[in-house]
């Protein structure tokens, strides 16, 4: 129930108009899965289209980079409900092995294009009394050797969005998904085959790495009216994190061995 008014609490977003960036695969196509299965209308965003059809969502064409094109998109718009910063990404590349030019891409697509996107939603959220969900990452508050721009731009975006929801307090409320590892069509890319995907998910507390509809389920509800009095926040969603390596390293504290 709500407290202040005495009538439930509407748990999901039916009704609303939702836009996830970069929505087309991985954790994207997840979150616009998850969204689309409360009723809500999805549409997607980025330079190409999905290569498996996602059911219930409305695919558009945008560079993200390009600001005027971004505007134009949400200005045409007729109303929204809720911006997902879902693109982002990077190859693995170590800091030595590029110019700062490349660098500085990843950094654009993960932290200026949110902020982009943002501002050319913003009058929509305001009359909405919407919501944005960031899609951060838990590379942003540990390092992240071969992706240091990555996690650079993802604390920024973290930080960037908890600046975002006292500015924009109390029309739109702006909370960041801090992801950890997930299991998509391109995790082979990160952790190799099978043996690698099983061993990487043995340092999971929960013993698996996250699905894409995990990481949906946890935006719908950060946009859904249970987490109304919830903004500025970051959500872990990571499975517990990762154990300490020094824990596995330490000769002291060990469990003696078991008697035959």
């Amino acid at each position: 129930m709500d407290n202040t008014s005495g009538r439930p609490v509407d748990n999901s977003p039916r009704d609303r108009t939702v836009v996830v960036t970069g929505g087309t695969r991985g954790v994207g196509a997840g979150i616009a899965r998850a969204f689309a299965q409360t009723g809500a209308r999805v549409l997607v965003c980025a330079r190409r289209p999905p290569e498996v059809t996602l059911d219930g969502v409305e695919f558009t064409p945008l560079d993200l980079r390009d600001a005027p094109a971004v505007h134009a998109f949400f200005d045409a718009l007729p109303r929204l409900d809720v911006l997902v910063n879902n693109a982002g990404g990077t190859p693995y590349r170590r800091l030595a092995d590029a110019d700062a030019e490349r660098h500085v891409r990843v950094i654009e697509l993960n932290l200026v294009t949110p902020l982009t996107a943002s501002l050319a939603a913003y009058e929509h959220l305001r009359r909405a009394r919407g919501s944005v969900v960031m899609v951060g990452s838990v590379s942003g508050s540990r390092p992240s050797p071969g992706s240091a721009a990555y996690g650079a731009a993802k604390a920024g975006l973290e930080n960037l969005a908890r600046s975002m929801a006292v500015e924009w307090a109390p029309e739109v409320r702006v909370n960041t998904l801090v992801v950890g590892m997930v299991r998509t069509e391109l995790s082979h890319l990160h952790y190799g085959g099978e043996d690698g995907v099983a061993a990487v998910s043995g340092t999971v507390p929960l013993g698996r790495l996250a699905a894409p509809s995990d990481i949906g389920a946890a935006a719908v509800f950060l946009a859904s009216d249970a987490a109304a009095y919830i903004s500025g926040a970051s959500l872990l969603v990571h499975g517990g994190g990762e154990r300490p390596a020094f824990l596995d390293a330490a000769t002291a504290d060990k469990p003696a061995d078991k008697e035959e």
